[in-house]
Parts: C-alpha cells; sequence; structure tokens
C-alpha cells in the first residue's frame, strides 16, 4: 500500500468537473433564497468552503497527492427541490485533480446541509459525480 509513483511523469495541464446535489424542503429554499439563514450567505460560504477543500485534498485523503491547484470553481445554485453544486479544478501537474474536484463538491454540500440543519435535518447530500476530466495518461472522460 502507498501512494501512486508518478515520479515518471511529466507535468501536464488537467482540468476536472465535479458534480453535487443537496435535497431541501421547499420552505428551506425559500430561507436560502431570501437570505433568511442565521449563518449568512449559503452560497457564498459553499463557494469558500469547495475552494478550500480543493486546496486541502492531500490532507483529507491520505493517499492523495499534494498538487498545487491554479483555479478552482465553485458554483452553487437553486433547483426544483434543492440545490445544486458544480466545481472545476485546473492543475498542471504529474497527477489528475479528480479528487480535488470531487471533495470540493463534496464538501460545499457538507457546509449546505450545516447551514440548513437550523430549519431540519431531512436534508440529503445525493450525486456526488465526477463530470469530466482531461489531461494525463488515462485520457479525456465525460459523463454522458
Amino acid at each position: 500500500m502507498g501512494m501512486a509513483d508518478v515520479s515518471s511523469k511529466q507535468i501536464t495541464v488537467r482540468k476536472a468537473k465535479a458534480r453535487a446535489e443537496v435535497s431541501l424542503p421547499d420552505f428551506v429554499l425559500e430561507k436560502i433564497r431570501n437570505g433568511d439563514v442565521p449563518k449568512g450567505d449559503v452560497f457564498t460560504v459553499s463557494r469558500i468552503c469547495g475552494i478550500m477543500a480543493a486546496k486541502e485534498t492531500h490532507r483529507l485523503l491520505p493517499l492523495c497527492h499534494p498538487i498545487p491547484v491554479d483555479s478552482a470553481e465553485v458554483s452553487v445554485k437553486l433547483l426544483p427541490g434543492g440545490v445544486e453544486i458544480i466545481t472545476a479544478v485546473i492543475v498542471q501537474a504529474k497527477t489528475g485533480c479528480e479528487m480535488e474536484a470531487l471533495t470540493a463538491a463534496s464538501l460545499a454540500a457538507l457546509n449546505v446541509y450545516d447551514m440548513c440543519k437550523v430549519f431540519t435535518k431531512d436534508i440529503v447530500i445525493k450525486e456526488i459525480k465526477l463530470l469530466e476530466k482531461s489531461g494525463g495518461k488515462s485520457g479525456d472522460y465525460k459523463r454522458k
């Protein structure tokens, strides 16, 4: 067991996008929409949380390489019945950034839960998934 050996790989530009969805009751979505959440703006705090998570992924996943994150973007928007989080990470590294994008989406979703749990515990984080990745030996991937 150990980290993957990437010493012989070339540094290339690698990109990854991920998505998470958080199901929330309509009355909570209304609170988010109206800015009535006691901890503050759910969108802004979740974006910051996701960006921080992307940069710290190697500290959370024991066998994940520390890689320099050149760009991390997190979008958070209301959907009927919930919140959608889309993350995009770009690096120049010897290994991909799928875990950084997935971690960003996961932690941003957990942040939505944390900020909204005051209203209800009937919150479900679901569909955390990789949407696409590019760069590296394994080539490009795009979810159908």
